[in-house]
């Protein structure tokens, strides 16, 4: 198994993501070939927790826009981590 650190890149850090937190739910910017098995294995190792479910989706790119230039925005894979009861991840 890869380290936790090469599968977990960062936590998302938005207002329903940290509303979720109050209901044991983590969400996670993850390597794009992390399969849901990988990244279960990756969070109970790196918080010492223990994982109920795994959800992942793959993000789309947006469009933006920086004065007269304009690109996309880089597509990522993220993970929505359900702990099980009485676990919880102090950040």
């Amino acid at each position: 198994m890869k380290h936790y650190s090469d599968i977990i890149i960062a936590p998302v850090i938005t207002e329903k993501s940290m509303a979720n937190r109050q209901n044991n739910v983590y969400t996670f910017k993850v390597v794009k070939d992390a399969t849901k098995e990988d990244i279960k294995k990756a969070v109970e190792e790196a918080f010492k927790v223990s994982v109920k479910s795994v959800n992942t989706l793959n993000t789309k790119s947006k469009r933006r826009r920086v004065g007269r230039y304009s690109g996309r925005t880089k597509t990522y894979k993220k993970a929505i981590v359900t702990l099980a009861e009485g676990s919880s991840i102090e950040m």
